[in-house]
């Protein structure tokens, strides 16, 4: 069985890749959308590398071998004959040995690898959330300060929490002022209380994430990572670009508990 298990590995990391990618959207925890037609090929072509290597480790299997022989060497070659046949069955039987330990299907201790690979087929790792939107710092540059364009006509506006830091922050005509906005994502909080409605952007995976937020004051917090959608109005502070206009604040007059998006990211 040890030699079929780089077949194994490569089939169950295959099958976990295919779970999340073509079978379900959990791959949009991990990576952007327009990067699923790879993921489905990757998993494809392991799975089929992981029937070839199957394939060939059974047709590489050692034959057992015949210890009986049909010529009869005389009385005077037993003994030779009795010392030649011991020494060949020991040395067929330590090479036999020494292969099943570390053949080609390498040491034993290469199966632990099956535990991540299993891991990952029935207990997908979640989307990152609030640990990892407060492990990047508070730091802004004025960057980009100027006029943004008008947003469309009507109240309440729902904006990406990405664009609403941008123009909260650096936008010099205020195109915030007065309008009621729509923001969703998950909850994260300092250590003084203060409590932020929080989304993670990414411009290729999960891996590259940043974040933006927005102060929430009016409303109590929920529990950290909850998904809500916070309606209210911008409440500005500090100049544009400045220090003090980050992070963006919103007056809340509403606020509601939601299932997380099958996409929990914003596109950076």
């Amino acid at each position: 069985m040890r030699r079929y298990g780089p077949a194994v590995l490569l089939a169950l990391v295959g099958a976990a890749i295919l779970r999340v990618s073509l079978f379900s959207e959990l791959y949009l925890r991990y990576v952007q959308a327009g990067l699923r037609p790879y993921l489905v090929v990757s998993g494809a072509a392991l799975v089929l590398l992981a029937v070839s290597a199957a394939v060939v480790a059974r047709g590489a299997a050692v034959p057992e071998t015949d210890d009986g022989h049909e010529e009869d060497h005389g009385d005077e070659g037993d003994a030779d004959h009795a010392g030649d046949s011991h020494a060949h069955a020991h040395g067929h039987a330590h090479a036999h040995s020494h292969a099943h330990g570390h053949g080609a299907a390498g040491p034993r201790v290469a199966w632990f690898l099956t535990l991540p690979a299993l891991a990952l087929l029935l207990f997908p790792p979640p989307a990152l959330g609030s640990y990892s939107a407060e492990r990047e710092a508070d730091q802004r540059a004025a960057q980009g300060v100027g006029t943004f364009p008008a947003l469309p006509s009507g109240n309440p506006v729902d904006l990406a929490l990405g664009e609403f830091g941008s123009r909260a922050v650096y936008d010099s005509g205020r195109s915030l002022k007065d309008r009621t906005v729509r923001l969703t994502g998950f909850v994260t909080r300092d250590g003084d209380g203060t409590w932020y409605v929080t989304r993670l952007l990414v411009s290729c995976c999960a891996a590259d994430a940043t974040t933006a937020r927005a102060e929430v004051r009016g409303v109590e917090a929920p529990p950290v990572d909850t998904w809500v959608t916070v309606t209210g109005t911008w409440h500005p502070e500090g100049e544009p670009g400045s220090p003090e206009a980050w992070p963006p604040v919103v007056d809340a007059t509403s606020l509601r508990r939601v299932r997380q998006p099958e996409n929990p990211y914003e596109k950076r």
